[in-house]
């Protein structure tokens, strides 16, 4: 029998030399500039921050700590330097409908210029119409128009006096109007002298009375003809004196903003609103409107100021709320009730991004009460229109105000998980269509030497941002060593830079604390134990309980039907492995194979998969000549959880083709594998945590130099193996063997001849296959004899 030679040290982990580096620290090398090992993802932000048209905004899928969040940032941050600043908004003040106000865009920094001259303008306005009002000269021809009004009124009024005079009445002014009171005599009569007269007399004094009435009626009207003829006239003075007070200051200001049809058309709104209420710029301080409650109608609300950027905005929206998307509408509260203007207009992550990019979490924005909705509202119509959310809902019926929508062209990133991406594809109907690109963060990427440069570089740049000591060469590559083994795979790397990244900042905390100015591989080394300190509590309690025999794991010695199988088991972000005995037990009968994992409903369905796939391969193997007649059962032992995963279902067939042919199998030796109905080993996750797992197991109950993990050849590159398991199998202490078949597993484990399936559907005598078809047809006989004994009866 071939002897199936175990993995040299060498196999069970890819080593990083850290000569291949190029540098001794991190001081060495220049900072990171491109998006690290994420290729497929970066073309994609390439595609979707260049493409013009409608949709082409972009989810970012990715698992948490894979640096799509960071990465994505610093990528559209370099992108954006190179891209035109976009304009400034502002909201004014519509004279017209004021619950409208209007939006004016301006380029970038001039709507604060804006702002800054109309505040100085209105300001010289009131300087100006006061000292205009002031002036001898207003005075002189208002006090002429007074003079002149007041004429006209009283040849008005001696008209009347003398047409009443003539008819024996006098005229007495009242609160009211105009009182007519007869005459006799040259004297008013009273009340009690009227009386006396004769009713003739009487009668006809109320006729004159009324005739009179009509004259006066007439006069009053001329009086109000003269009063709105002068009003005019005044009205008319205090416009010219207005606009010759401010019409220079207005000239000079639409000068500057010749350019802008908006701003014209708006200082043009501004000077006609100051000629029709100049009164409200005069009176004294404390009656004077023009105090700041009034001067606000001009003020220029700055809603979006890109003065101080250096090219497009990118702007990171962490609490996505509705008013934080779309902007809200404030409210002031006065004598108890609500009061709203122009002015309290507050811009949304949509404004501030407009021209640039929005970045958005995307399970953040789904979970915050209709943001997803004004989200895609504003990408449909390409405008953003602020609205209260009260009154959208109907739950207010005040009037409030309805501005001006202002359209944007935003590129609007969100971030999320794969799965998420698919549930919005699923369930929105308009999802695909706003979101067309689709930018995936890997979590690993290629081993190269080119990728561990960067991965040094990337290194350096978490040294930088937080000011830590520098990473000599031999911790840089123990880094690099740590990454593949999180990718499980001795030719890739992690791309979860989160991960790589906090135990950067462990390593230099553990340096800094031994009073090191250079971090060194010990360092990082002490940082990933103390991070498995941190977590492995209940996997100590496990090795604990087995090495007091409470859960029964052989590692020494041979068992028929027995034999130690490997499992994984993640709490959080902690994985590791455990060894479980498996055991097998058969007769003759005619049930097959009974899984008790799924009989005690504690088995899944891949394992339950796996047991089929077994019952499969033993057909496969020995049901050539004969069926099979045999009842046998499998089970994890002292397993009260649920199972699943097929990884044991080798060791599964081991145990079963051992309790068959009575043959006993080696318990210094566990094993890890699927099966398929060939009878081929075929990988399995996990293989790091599960050798390490025996390896523990054996390590407490003591290393014979016979002990080891059986393990299929295609795991071979996914070893990552700790240092004292490399250590323990360099002095031949523990071993790793690689398999194809379950006949090699067979073979390591009982040290026999296996067997060939021969042409007549036997197996060689002396070997395992004989004696496992050997039985079976034993099996198979006795079951022919009850069926022929019961068939008598």
């Amino acid at each position: 029998m071939t002897q199936l030679q175990s993995l040299p040290s060498e196999a069970l982990c890819h080593h990083c030399d850290p000569k291949s580096l190029n540098f001794e620290t991190t001081d060495d090398i220049p900072p990171l500039e491109k998006v690290l090992g994420q290729p497929r993802a970066l073309r994609a932000l390439e595609l979707g921050s260049e493409v013009a048209g409608p949709g082409f905004n972009i989810f970012v899928a990715g698992l948490p700590d894979s640096g799509r969040t960071t990465l994505t940032s610093d990528y559209l941050e370099r992108k954006a330097i190179d891209e035109p600043i976009p304009d400034d908004w502002c909201y004014v003040n519509n004279f017209d409908n004021p619950h409208s106000p209007k939006a004016i865009n301006l380029p970038s920094g001039m709507a604060t210029s804006l702002k800054d001259d109309i505040d100085a303008l209105i300001t010289r306005c009131k300087q100006e119409i006061q000292q205009a009002f002031a002036s001898e000269g207003y005075t002189n021809e208002r006090n002429h128009l007074a003079k002149a009004m007041q004429k006209a009124q009283e040849a008005e009024l001696r008209k009347l006096e003398t047409i009443a005079k003539e008819s024996n009445f006098t005229i007495s002014r009242t609160s009211s109007g105009f009182a007519l009171i007869p005459v006799i005599k040259g004297k008013p009569i009273t009340p009690e002298q009227l009386e006396k007269l004769s009713e003739e007399h009487q009668e006809k004094l109320t006729e004159l009375r009324e005739k009179l009435s009509q004259d006066a009626q007439t006069t009053i009207r001329g009086l109000q003809n003269i009063g709105e003829t002068y009003y005019i006239k005044f009205k008319k003075l205090d416009e010219y004196t207005t606009i010759f007070a401010i019409d220079h200051l207005f000239k000079a200001l639409k000068e500057n903003f010749a350019d802008y049809e908006k701003v014209t058309q708006h200082l043009e709104a501004i000077q006609n609103d100051i000629v029709e209420n100049v009164d409200k710029f005069l009176g004294d301080k404390e009656e004077s409107a023009a105090a700041p409650q009034w001067l606000s109608r001009y003020e220029v609300n700055v809603l979006v100021d890109n003065s101080e950027l250096d090219g497009a905005p990118v702007i990171m929206e962490s609490h996505p709320s509705y008013h934080n998307l779309i902007g809200r509408i404030e409210h002031r509260i006065v004598m108890g009730a609500s009061q709203t203007n122009f002015t309290l207009i507050r811009s949304g992550a949509l404004h501030r991004a407009n021209g640039g990019y929005l970045l958005i979490p995307a399970r953040d924005v789904l979970l915050n009460p209709y943001a997803w909705d004004g989200l895609e509202r504003a990408l449909r119509d390409g405008k953003i229109r602020i609205r209260e959310l009260g009154s959208q809902l109907s739950l207010i019926s005040t009037i409030s105000l309805e501005p001006d929508p202002i359209p944007i062209s935003v590129k609007v990133v969100l971030f999320g998980t794969p799965i998420l991406y698919e549930l919005l594809r699923q369930h929105d109907v308009d999802f695909a269509k706003l979101f067309k690109v689709r930018a995936e963060f890997a979590t690993i990427m290629n081993r190269s030497e080119e990728n561990a440069h960067d991965y040094a570089l990337f290194i350096k740049s978490v040294v930088d941002d937080n000011k830590l000591p520098p990473f000599d060469a031999r911790a840089v590559a123990r880094v690099i060593e740590y990454s593949s083994r999180m990718a499980r795979d001795q030719h890739k790397l992690s791309a979860r830079f989160g991960r790589i990244a906090d135990l950067v900042r462990e390593a230099a905390y553990w340096a800094e604390k031994e009073g090191k100015d250079i971090v060194r591989a010990q360092a990082v080394n002490h940082a990933i134990e103390e991070k498995d300190y941190r977590n492995n509590l209940h996997e100590e309690r496990t090795h604990e309980l087995i090495q007091q025999d409470t859960l029964l794991i052989d590692v020494k010695g041979k068992t028929t039907g027995q034999v130690n199988a490997l499992s994984v088991l993640s709490l959080g972000d902690y994985t590791f492995g455990q060894p479980n005995r498996v055991t097998a037990s058969v007769h003759p009968g005619s049930d097959g194979i009974v899984d008790i994992e799924r009989e005690a409903e504690l088995g899944g369905p891949i394992h339950t998969k796996g047991v089929l796939i077994i019952s499969g391969q033993l057909g496969r193997r020995y049901g050539h000549n004969q069926p099979l007649s045999l009842t046998a059962s499998l089970t994890f032992e002292q397993s009260y959880g649920d199972i699943d995963g097929d990884s044991a279902s080798a060791a599964e067939l081991c145990a079963l083709l051992s309790s068959i042919a009575n043959i006993p199998l080696r318990q210094d030796r566990a094993m890890t594998g699927s099966i398929n109905q060939r009878g081929e080993i075929q990988p399995i996750g996990g293989v790091n945590e599960k050798i390490e797992g025996f390896f523990t197991t054996c390590k407490n109950k003591g290393l014979s130099g016979e002990q080891g993990v059986i393990i299929p050849q295609a795991n071979v590159r996914n070893l990552m193996l700790k240092s004292e398991v490399i250590e323990a199998a360099e002095e031949g202490n523990f071993h790793i063997w690689p398999i194809t078949t379950i006949d090699e597993a067979l073979a390591l484990f009982t040290d026999m001849e296996i067997g060939k399936l021969q042409e007549d559907g036997s197996y060689p005598d002396g070997t395992f296959n004989h004696a496992v078809n050997a039985k079976l047809t034993q099996f198979h006989e006795v079951i022919k004899e009850k069926e022929a004994s019961d068939k008598k009866e």
